[in-house]
């Protein structure tokens, strides 16, 4: 039973976060061979002030 998890940071909209996690299971189906039902993917999202690159948060970027 295959479990991808994305983090990033939060902002995608409902059905971009839908399309990227169905790429997904398709993936670790295609390559894996795994069933589609047997595939759990989640993503974690963290606010933007709650993440940080280069020492700048996202939500100053």
């Amino acid at each position: 039973m295959p479990e991808v998890h994305v983090f990033c940071a939060a902002g995608r909209t409902r059905d971009q976060k839908v399309r990227l996690m169905k790429k997904i299971t398709d993936a670790v189906v295609e390559e894996f061979g795994a069933s589609s039902g047997s595939v759990t993917v989640q993503i974690i999202e963290a606010p933007l002030a709650d993440k940080m690159k280069g020492g700048i948060p996202f939500d100053e970027r």
